[in-house]
């Protein structure tokens, strides 16, 4: 079964793990047939499926930098009334999870459990926005920061919502994305390195962490990832190496 979502961009911006975000690109392809597919970035690209349209931008620098693109320049690129972010370690795992309902709301991500204030919906690594809120963002009266994803959920959101932007409720968030919370099975997608040797399995994972050349992800939740490693084919070998690559920050 084929999902159609015309309505919906499924867009990565990166300058950093291109083999992975093409690879996660393609995985959200396989089940769903989207509006349009890009992928920004500034290096030298030559991909083997046509359907993804690569988009020249200036190397980013930094997480931050990445926030600032999104914010500022993403929306002129979109021409459907929703986005889809995607990133290396978050992207579509259950396409036969995928709820119209989502498409009701201006912004859906992972809760974050960190937050008992309501403000709790969500994680950007795996979100969709509309393009009515992208537009939003770039309005003098929105404050712009990085993370990109904590200025439009939680700085900005009541401004937001005072103009009309729907914030998915926590309960139907954790059904789009799983993250720090939700059943990575039962959830459309997801996002974070932690999650995916439990999502994809320590082989395929193992496959693309050798392609990374930036790492920094794998190292804030090293002990998680490196416990089912520890459980999967070749555990320990892959583990020792995940260790030395650790100290030495490759």
């Amino acid at each position: 079964m084929r999902i159609d979502l015309p309505q919906v961009t499924l867009c990565a911006v990166t300058s950093v793990n291109l083999e992975a975000t093409v690879q996660a690109l393609k995985i959200s392809m396989a089940h769903v047939d989207f509006g349009a597919v890009k992928l920004f970035t500034d290096a030298e690209v030559t991909l083997d499926d046509d359907r993804i349209v690569v988009v020249p931008i200036p190397a980013l620098r930094s997480s931050a930098a990445y926030s600032r693109f999104l914010l500022a320049n993403l929306p002129d690129h979109i021409g459907t009334s929703h986005c889809l972010i995607a990133q290396w370690d978050g992207y579509v795992a259950n396409p036969e999870r995928w709820h119209q309902e989502f498409l009701k709301y201006d912004y859906i991500g992972a809760s974050w459990p960190q937050f008992d204030d309501g403000h709790d919906v969500g994680n950007g690594g795996f979100s969709m926005r509309s393009r009515r809120l992208m537009e939003l963002c770039r309005h003098e009266a929105f404050r712009a920061h990085h993370p990109e994803d904590v200025a439009i959920c939680r700085t900005n959101r009541a401004w937001l919502e005072a103009n009309a932007v729907r914030f998915a409720p926590k309960a139907l968030a954790d059904r789009f994305s799983a993250e720090r919370t939700g059943d990575i099975r039962t959830c459309f997608g997801f996002h974070g390195a932690w999650n995916m040797p439990a999502a994809i399995g320590a082989d395929a994972f193992w496959s693309i962490y050798e392609t990374l050349d930036d790492r920094g992800t794998i190292w804030h939740d090293f002990g998680l990832i490196v416990r089912d490693i520890l459980g999967g084919p070749k555990g320990l070998r892959r583990a020792l190496r995940m260790l030395a690559d650790r100290i030495c920050r490759r």
